[in-house]
């Protein structure tokens, strides 16, 4: 995916055209994500309203927690498994977020286990 430690460094267009694919890659990531969390929410406590269902994904995902705590039982397991998922998500979306930047740093200081 990218360039090897023998290729020279791409050029800073190019790295910022990977920097919004990126980015793009980790937006995908979070609004799928929302979407699962609202889909599920909507699912195990049907009384709920949209808007609300869509609050408490978000802030699941931004590590606040819900406001409107479920009262099923499907519910509580849901907000439970969603909460682990999320969690994941978040790092997942640092890492895609942070790679190319990584890989460059890394690619021009030729940082690498075969120089020891």
């Amino acid at each position: 995916m990218y360039e090897s430690r023998t290729e020279a460094v791409i050029s800073s267009r190019q790295f910022r055209f990977r920097l919004m694919r990126h980015g793009l890659a980790a937006c995908l990531l979070l609004i799928a994500s929302i979407l699962f969390g609202v889909l599920g929410h909507l699912y195990f406590e049907p009384h709920i309203p949209l808007h609300d269902a869509i609050f408490n994904a978000t802030l699941l995902l931004g590590g606040v927690g819900p406001v409107i705590l479920p009262e099923s039982i499907g519910g509580k397991l849901f907000f439970a498994a969603y909460g682990l998922y999320v969690g994941l998500v978040f790092v997942a979306s640092i890492g895609l977020i942070l790679a190319p930047i990584a890989h460059r740093l890394l690619h021009r200081f030729h940082f690498d286990d075969a120089d020891e």
